[in-house]
Formats: C-alpha cells, structure tokens, sequence
C-alpha cells in the first residue's frame, strides 16, 4: 500500500479547500532589489542564511514526497532568485522523479537563466516564469534596485526558448507611478512569440515595502488602457483556483494574462501552501508565522505528511479577502522568503 493510500482521505482546510500547490524556496538570497519585495534600503547585500541553514537536497526530497502523498501534484521552486543555490539542476532531476508530481515548475528573474536552461530543461523542469518588471533599460534597472540589466533577462529568455521550453510566463508587478508605463512595451514584446504576459497588482506583503493602496493599479484599469490598443476577448480558466485571470487577443496575437489580489480576491479557490529554504510552512502568502517542518522532517516522509495534513486542516487564511478589517493580520512574512 502507498503511502498516499495509507493517508486517504486528502486533507481539506476548514473552509474545505484541498492542498494541490506547493511552492518550495530553494534559497532566500537573491541578486536584484525590486522595491515591492527586497528594497536596498531595508535588506543589506549579505542578506541570507549559511547554507547549513537551508534545507539539504535530501530534505528537500523528502518533504515533496510528503507532501505529494496528501494530494500536490504541482511542484513550483521559487526563491528569492532559486537560480543562485548551487547545483540547481541536480535537485531539479531528484524532484521531477518522484511519484504524484505532475508539474514542476520555476519562477526567476532570468538575470542567470542563459547558462542554466537547458540543463534544466534535461533535469525535467517542464515550465519558467520570469518575473520582469520593465522592458526599457533604464525603468528596469530602476526597477530591480539597480543590481539588473534587461540584456541578461532576454538572454535568459532566448536560452529557453533554445532549450526547448514552451511558453513561458512572463510576470510584472505594476506600481502606479513607478513602471506602469512599461505596460505596453512588454505586451508589444511578447505578442505573437508564444509566451503570456501576466500583470500583478502591487499587493502589500511582507512590511519592508512601504505598500501604498495608491500605487495599486487594478487589473480592470489595465486592462482597459490595453483593450483599447488590442482588443481583447476573455477565456476560460483551464483549472480551478488558476490565479490569473485570461484574456486573449482578438488579432490572434495570443494571450495576456491579470492577477488581481487586491481588487479581486481568490482566496475561496486558494490551494497553495508555500515552504521557506529554511524548512518552515506557511499557509498562506500573507501568514504572519510558519510551522517549522524540521522536525517532522527529521522521521521520514510519512511522519510529515501526517503533520501537515494536520496543519492543513486547521488553515482558514483568506486575508485578501479581509484585508483592512480588524482581524486581519497585521504582520506578513517577506516575499522574498518564500517566493510569490
């Protein structure tokens, strides 16, 4: 009998959400600056753990193992930038091997992509998103805090495409004022070469962002001002609890893609749990405290499966969705801890 059989049935969080998603930080170091999430001014340059403080390949191994015996098929390695820990495409081809694991999946910044992608590609990474913020080289260099240059990030991109990745996704964080006139340039980048650009609305998590409603720019905003140069006709979700909203274009240039946190919360669909370098579980992207896993960890695969459906169980996060209310709370965990 398998482990998953032993376990039946799958977990469920109070408000009977299933656990399917798990976006494990490989490291929590990153080499760019963006404001919404590592500002210069608050996180110093030697920001990290030793690496005897993140979780071992071996770890690692075990705990996707525990988790996909309680039901995640989708694997996503986030960082900050996951491209910097060491023999990456190692770990790749250990995860990509275990049973129950149907996606596996990385989101970078792109800036050390070229040299990587294609012993990714042969490790068994099946998906990339990039996150990218502004096309026009001074905006992005502004934007990543002055450590990035957009060359690198193509380059990063064209590797991919060589290797033979398919679509990518391409996100950007919007700030009023800072990048949102970068909108267009990247749409009229990206159309027509296969991969899907996705807008995110400035959300506040973490506290070392200075998160200003007024610099939220909504999705039905952008998507107007992007109507009105391409028309654009909506699609259907290809899966319950997709993030993003999708719209294609009328032309046939393909699709863009909007995420909508703060406008329009999806808290009821959310079957995410994400899991820090250092072994800790948080529930939700805007937890204020994780459940160290180290432990559990430590007595095997079915042990910690069993502890986090326990944990699973007891979830009841949906702060999107009460954001601003007294019970909301009032202290999150920085992104760049454990990925977006």
């Amino acid at each position: 009998m398998s482990l998953a059989q032993q376990l039946q049935p799958l977990p469920h969080d109070r408000l009977g959400r299933p656990l399917h998603d798990l976006r494990l930080s490989v490291i929590e170091a990153c080499n760019f600056r963006c404001g919404y999430c590592m500002p210069a001014d608050r996180i110093p340059d030697d920001h990290g753990l030793d690496a005897a403080g993140r979780l071992s390949f071996a770890q690692i191994e075990t705990l996707v193992r525990g988790f996909a015996a309680i039901g995640v098929r989708k694997l996503r390695l986030t960082g900050g930038e996951p491209l910097l820990r060491k023999r990456l495409p190692e770990l790749v081809a250990r995860l990509a091997r275990i049973p129950g694991i149907e996606d596996l999946a990385l989101t970078t910044n792109a800036s050390l992509l070229a040299g990587q992608a294609r012993a990714l590609r042969e490790a068994g990474l099946r998906r990339i998103t990039v996150s990218l913020d502004a096309l026009e080289p001074a905006a992005f260099a502004r934007m990543s805090g002055g450590r990035g240059e957009i060359g690198a990030v193509l380059d990063g991109i064209a590797a991919a495409e060589a290797a033979g990745f398919g679509a990518l996704k391409i996100n950007c964080v919007v700030q009023r004022g800072a990048n949102e006139d970068q909108v267009l340039p990247l749409l009229e980048r990206f159309r027509g070469s296969g991969h899907v650009v996705r807008f995110i609305e400035y959300m506040d998590v973490g506290t070392c962002n200075g998160w200003d409603p007024a610099q939220v720019v909504s999705s039905r905003e952008l998507r107007d001002r992007i109507a009105a140069r391409w028309p654009l006709r909506p699609l259907q979700a290809q899966y319950r609890g997709e993030v993003a909203e999708r719209y294609a274009f009328v032309d046939g240039g393909g699709e863009v893609g909007f995420v909508s946190s703060v406008s329009a919360p999806f808290c009821g669909d959310c079957h995410r749990a994400r899991v820090s370098a250092d072994g800790r579980l948080y529930t939700c992207l805007f937890a204020g405290q994780g459940h160290d896993l180290r432990p559990a960890l430590a007595q095997g695969e079915a042990w910690l499966a069993g502890h986090v459906a326990g944990l699973w169980g007891r979830r009841g996060d949906r702060y999107s969705e009460i954001r601003g209310r007294p019970q909301a709370p009032r202290k999150h965990i920085e992104m760049y801890l454990i990925g977006g």
